[in-house]
């Protein structure tokens, strides 16, 4: 690990400054993702800004009714949070899903939506990676590659993005705030994450130096929402696909639909062309299916991780069905 230096920001100018002096320098929150690459020597900071300690750890109802949630909030507060938990059950549900109660309660809310991929020729400083050394290659895709992307990849990089609250964010249209020299800023999470391109090695939209400083969730849709994650094992372990729904039916007609997927491209997929199929269709398991299967018909799978498909396609309908059931209960309840 290269020698580095630390400082402990007292306030967001301060910290934003800080950055601003020294290119070399990170954010440190949790310190759950970067100091594992730091040991690996992925990451080599010249300088550690800890901003852990900023006034960014409150979760607030905002005046349109829906939620800001402070970058230094931890997972776990996030997750235990009574308006998260009420309003938007899917996100408490994917941040549960991931790692374990101890990252949990140090990782926080911004480093989560800037955590890098676990592909292992990324972490593995001694093999090629566009996304770690630009130009120098992808041997994902002619190596091992069975949890890597079937959406929106490049022959630059198939590597996928590994939060799972980021797919919860994502269906539900949240938006992120950063500050930088000039101010503060805002970017949806759909923006947020860049295409991988020819340019796997920028990952997002961020001004460099920018600090994030919170998310905020519009007011949360009038429909029952879930989220569905497939491991490799029963303890915490990355997704191999991952599903966020929220699912609105009357009278046995789907009326609004949001749908996003994990584990299956190099940010959080939303998928639109499935919401698409699904609004003024049926609630059955066949239209479930055809709105997977519209959606996947851009997929790119590599030999090695063609299963994915598949093993979206069966999750979209489990848990779309899943949410219907439940909606039909609520309106049988309210007659």
């Amino acid at each position: 690990m290269r020698e580095f230096d630390y400082q402990r920001a007292s306030d967001v100018p301060g910290a934003v400054a800080l950055l601003g002096a020294e290119p070399e320098a990170r954010y440190l929150g949790g310190g759950t993702n970067l100091v594992d690459l730091m040991k690996s020597g992925v990451e080599r900071p010249a300088l550690l800004v800890d901003v852990r300690e900023l006034p960014l750890d409150r979760i607030e109802v905002t005046d349109a009714g829906g939620l800001h949630v402070g970058a230094t909030v931890t997972n776990s507060d996030l997750a235990a949070h009574p308006e998260v938990r009420r309003r938007y059950p899917a996100l408490t549900q994917a941040v549960l899903a991931g790692a374990s109660g101890q990252l949990r309660n140090m990782a926080t809310v911004g480093g989560n939506l800037l955590q890098r991929t676990r592909c292992a020729y990324f972490t593995d400083v001694s093999k090629p990676c566009n996304k770690r050394v630009p130009g120098s290659g992808c041997p994902a895709i002619a190596g091992e590659h069975h949890n890597h992307a079937i959406l929106g990849a490049s022959p630059h990089c198939v590597a996928v993005h590994p939060s799972d609250m980021g797919v919860a964010l994502t269906a539900f249209d949240a938006v992120v705030h950063y500050v930088t020299a000039e101010g503060p800023h805002e970017v949806p999470l759909a923006e947020f994450y860049l295409p991988v391109g020819a340019t796997p090695h920028r990952e997002t939209a961020l001004p460099a130096g920018a600090l994030i400083t919170g998310i905020t969730l519009p007011p949360a849709p009038a429909a029952a929402s879930c989220y569905r994650k497939v491991r490799e094992r029963a303890s915490y372990a990355f997704a191999i696909g991952s599903v966020a729904a929220a699912l609105d039916v009357r009278d046995g007609t789907v009326r609004a639909a949001r749908l996003a997927f994990g584990a299956v491209a190099s940010r959080p997929w939303r998928a639109h062309a499935a919401e698409r199929a699904l609004i003024g269709g049926p609630a059955t398991a066949e239209a479930f299916a055809a709105a997977a299967d519209a959606e996947l018909a851009a997929a790119e799978p590599l030999p090695g991780n063609a299963y994915k498909v598949t093993l979206i396609r069966n999750l979209v309908v489990a848990v779309l069905t899943e949410l219907a059931a439940e909606g039909r209960q609520t309106e049988e309840a309210t007659r």
